[in-house]
C-alpha cells in the first residue's frame, strides 16, 4: 500500500517540477508569481529550442512557515522546451539594468498540442513563446535566502 504525498512533505526540499499539461502549468505559475529577475537572465537558445529564465522566486509553498522564519526567496530556473519562436512587448532589451517581475505563466492552445506559452510581466510587459508541445520545468538551483525586503509580495506589512 502506498500513501499519497502531502504538500508538507516537500516544504524543505528544493522544487523540481515539470508541466506537460495545463493543470501542471497552473501549479508552476502559482509558484513563480511575483518572481523577479534581471533582463540579463533571459536566455533563448534557438538551436536547442529552449527558453529559460533565472528567477528569484518567493517561496509561496512555505505558507505558515513565513511567520516563523520570515519571507524567503530562492533562485530557480524556469525552462520552456520545444520553443519555435519568441516575441515580446513592453520590454527594453537594451536596458541591461531592468528588473522584471513575473505575474503568471499561461498556455494558449493551438493545433495538435502546439500553441503559445505566455509570460505576463508587471507593467504591461509580456513574452510569448510559440511552442510545438507544452513542456515547462521549474527547478530551484540555490538554497532559500531571506527576502531582502523581508516582506511577502503584495502585503504592505
Amino acid at each position: 500500500m502506498t500513501e499519497d504525498a502531502k504538500f508538507e512533505d516537500g516544504a524543505e526540499a528544493p522544487l523540481n517540477l515539470g508541466a506537460l499539461e495545463v493543470a501542471d502549468l497552473e501549479v508552476i505559475s502559482s509558484l513563480v508569481q511575483d518572481a523577479v529577475f534581471p533582463i540579463t537572465e533571459i536566455s533563448w537558445r534557438a538551436r536547442q529550442r529552449r527558453f529559460a529564465l533565472l528567477v528569484n522566486r518567493f517561496r509561496w509553498e512555505e505558507g505558515a512557515a513565513v511567520q516563523r522564519r520570515g519571507a524567503e526567496r530562492v533562485q530557480s530556473l524556469l525552462v520552456v522546451d520545444n520553443v519555435l519562436g519568441v516575441a515580446s512587448q513592453g520590454i527594453d532589451r537594451g536596458d541591461k539594468d531592468v528588473i522584471l517581475s513575473l505575474l503568471s505563466v499561461t498556455f494558449e492552445p493551438g493545433e495538435d498540442g502546439a500553441g503559445h506559452v505566455l509570460l505576463t510581466l508587471a507593467g504591461d510587459g509580456a513574452i510569448r513563446l510559440r511552442i510545438e508541445a507544452l513542456e515547462v520545468t521549474l527547478k530551484d538551483v540555490t538554497r532559500p535566502y531571506r527576502a531582502p525586503s523581508g516582506k511577502v509580495p503584495g502585503h504592505p506589512d
